[in-house]
């Protein structure tokens, strides 16, 4: 997930270090039911199973009288409902079992840089609570969960010799997953390139990184493919090439000019292509991949045929740095002229491996991209947003449900993809625990109810949307804003690690109960 505006500063100090583990009694997983009454009835403690769930006043949502909550057709019958995280944003342990720095380890260690100074390097400590988390998803009734896999966890120096203790973590985290029919879907890449890379290379800045990063996916997926079926390349492209080579926002904190910029992204999409070809190459038969990238949903403003048709042609232009090049094998003509001298450098070798045949794509999804039919070329124009169209806790999240619906569908009509996956989907929010110690997020669960509900009709038109991952599971570190801003399914006390299910972790676990809208 991304904290896509400048991190505002305000008033407040710093996350005291939690370094101490708590000791968790082993007793058995409560059922879905149970975890709909802990979150309007009570607090869950990082991974400690309930001896006695408290009992709510009345009964359980899944005893309640169920109407319809939606006259359009259910999800496909195995659905993979699932949560997502990523490995800096959770893990702590940030210099522990031989793990290497990060561009994100140096980034938040640099005084300002970070709302608060908040870090990762504890953050919810993960790397030690693994087994609880995952009985939490378990509770849930979650079928799977994307994670990330930390590359300077793996080879310290982002080349060479890899760190076995590194790789065993993941080794364990996918067995404990499987374990609890929670299917693990990895992302290779979540923003925390090794510094060492950026020392030597430049970061993304240089093709060798797009190298670097295939060898490591090629022995990722040789030593867990026999565990992990999915993986996602690369996490939001967009994203980190804007905000950490342009803006300066994000980690490395550059602020790159035009064709620069455009080699960064063009290095960005290579790397994807090329470590596609390497766990064809190295994982197991039958092992699956693609991106998950944060496109740019074109979202007609009113419905109908020429602002449709409008929608799509936005689609291809507004993604064709990322998606369109990956699906295509080209850079749009549009792209290239708009560039002009500062277009990227390629060849037709970057392109045929750019474009890899493909298993799946995911898609992040947060805003919409209103647009509307001209006359005039490019044949559609974007439309502003209104000053007072509506927006969660962080500025960046407009709020357009309808973006569900379009997104995945482009996908289809416009490039067939075959298999599409939401790889995240939520929303922050100011978050806090009432008086009785429940959190009462009824702005997640109105935006979580809008959303699924166009996910939905998506579904019953037929498009092949395969499985759906809620950003996220745990509030965490939310990078430029650190802590301050919410967007758990599980409220998290940082400074005792207790998680608690909020009232949206309940409907969650309804709706994959009814593998629909709830």
């Amino acid at each position: 997930m991304r904290a896509g505006a400048a991190a505002e500063e305000t008033p407040g100090t710093k996350m005291s270090a939690r370094s101490t583990r708590l000791q968790i009694a082993s007793a058995p997983t409560p059922s879905r039911r149970e975890v709909i009454a802990l979150a309007g009835a009570g607090a869950l403690a990082a991974g400690s199973a309930p001896q006695a769930a408290a009992q709510p006043a009345a009964p359980p949502a899944a005893e309640q009288a169920q109407p319809p909550a939606c006259a359009l057709q259910g999800f496909p019958r195995n659905f993979l409902w699932g949560t997502a995280t990523s490995a800096y944003q959770i893990e702590g342990a940030w210099n522990e079992d031989g793990k290497g720095e990060s561009i994100w380890d140096r980034f938040v260690h640099t005084r300002g840089k970070i709302r608060n100074d908040d870090t990762g390097d504890v953050a919810l400590d993960h790397y030690h609570r693994y087994k609880d988390d995952v009985w939490l998803m378990k509770a849930l009734g979650a079928k799977a969960y994307r994670f990330s896999i930390s590359w300077p966890r793996v080879f310290p120096e982002g080349t060479g010799r890899p760190d076995p203790k590194g790789l065993d973590f993941y080794r364990r985290l996918a067995d404990e997953l499987l374990a609890s029919d929670v299917v693990p879907f990895a992302t290779l890449y979540h923003w925390d390139l090794p510094q060492a890379l950026q020392e030597r290379f430049g970061g993304w800045e240089s093709r060798d990184t797009a190298q670097a990063f295939a060898d490591y996916a090629g022995y990722v997926s040789r030593q867990l493919s026999d565990r992990i079926g999915y993986f996602f390349t690369i996490n939001e492209f967009t994203t980190f090439v804007e905000l950490g080579y342009r803006t300066g926002l994000f980690a490395p904190g550059l602020k790159l000019a035009a064709q620069p910029l455009n080699q960064v992204r063009h290095h960005a999409v290579l790397a994807h292509g090329l470590a596609v070809q390497a766990i064809r190459a190295g994982g197991k038969p039958g092992t699956k991949v693609g991106p998950a990238e944060n496109i740019k949903v074109a979202v007609p403003a009113i419905e109908t045929r020429e602002n449709i048709a409008a929608a799509e042609r936005a689609a291809r232009e507004l993604n064709a740095g990322v998606l369109t090049v990956m699906l295509e094998g080209r850079y749009t003509d549009a792209f290239l002229a708009a560039a002009g001298a500062d277009a990227p450098r390629f060849t037709d070798a970057d392109l045929k491996a750019i474009a890899s045949p493909l298993d799946f794509v995911g898609i992040n999804v947060y805003t919409p991209t209103y647009v509307r039919a001209t006359g005039a070329e490019p044949g559609y124009e974007v439309i502003p947003y209104a000053k007072s169209h509506p927006r969660m806790a962080s500025s960046w999240q407009v709020l357009g449900p309808e973006a569900l619906y379009w997104g995945p569908r482009h996908l289809q009509k416009i490039w067939q993809v075959p298999e599409i996956y939401i790889s995240e989907n939520g929303c922050g929010a100011a978050d806090e625990p009432a008086a009785d110690g429940i959190v009462y997020d009824t702005d997640r669960l109105m935006f979580l109810r809008n959303n699924l509900t166009m996910l939905q009709r998506a579904a019953s038109e037929g498009v092949p949307v395969r499985g759906y991952f809620l950003w996220s599971l745990f509030d965490n570190f939310e990078w430029t804003d650190g802590y301050g801003t919410r967007f758990g399914l599980m409220y998290v006390d940082y400074a005792t690690q207790k998680r608690t299910p909020k009232l949206s972790a309940g409907y969650y676990s309804e709706v994959i109960r009814r593998n629909g809208v709830a």
